[in-house]
């Protein structure tokens, strides 16, 4: 995508998770995105690339992202990644609160961001945009060609909606958000649940019912409700 950008996708866990190393080559320093299942082996890679970690992103504050009691297991995270390599943790405003609870990590690691919000990783802009429906603060993150999804968007799907904080309606309005973006911006998503890890937005939009519905009610009927 370019010869400055850092963008590794990286398979981890046992939900067929991604995380993101982003960054500058210029300046070899990288944040990564929902930190989670295996810290050590994350801060080995970044170790192993010669980069410097300098921040987290964090698309929501669901455990299999970021860390914490999930299913009656304990998942490493955040906490455990800031104990080793302390950085301040970026995190929609919306979703701070529980992401603070989650975790445990306290107010002065959080960085409480809003859609538009832009930081500089060397010469690399990330521009963070609020996409609302799996939880209330959803973040994905703008990266010039790229956009990392969470679990807003997947290749064949989307993020679930009927959870605690979640909204069919909100979904509804992000997905089209998204569907807006232009057709080369390449999809990177927050689990590995289609046929493919990444995608442009003009595959994804051919291949993806959930982006082909162009109107509220035939969402929420699609939906279920």
């Amino acid at each position: 995508m370019s010869e400055e950008l850092i963008i590794e996708q990286i398979p981890i866990g046992p939900m067929q998770n991604f995380t993101y190393l982003l960054g500058s080559k210029s300046n070899r320093e990288v944040m990564v995105v929902d930190p989670a299942w295996d810290v050590d082996g994350l801060l080995a890679l970044i170790e192993e690339r010669g980069y410097r970690l300098t921040g987290a992103l964090i698309t929501h504050y669901h455990p299999d992202h970021c860390g914490g009691s999930f299913s009656g297991q304990k998942v490493p995270g955040l906490a455990e990644l800031l104990a080793i390599n302390p950085v301040k943790s970026y995190v929609h405003k919306l979703e701070a609160d529980g992401l603070k609870k989650v975790t445990g990590i306290s107010d002065t690691d959080i960085v409480r961001v809003e859609s538009g919000d832009k930081i500089k990783i060397g010469e690399v802009e990330i521009e963070m945009l609020h996409t609302p429906g799996h939880t209330p603060g959803s973040l994905c993150f703008k990266i010039r060609k790229a956009l990392v999804a969470g679990d807003t968007l997947f290749t064949s799907g989307c993020g679930r909606v009927d959870l605690p904080g979640s909204s069919s309606e909100d979904m509804y309005y992000s997905l089209q958000k998204l569907a807006g973006l232009p057709d080369d911006t390449v999809l990177l998503p927050g689990h590995n649940y289609g046929n493919v890890p990444s995608a442009t937005m003009a595959d994804t939009k051919k291949m993806n019912s959930h982006l082909q519905i162009d109107n509220l009610a035939a969402w929420k009927m699609m939906m279920g409700e």
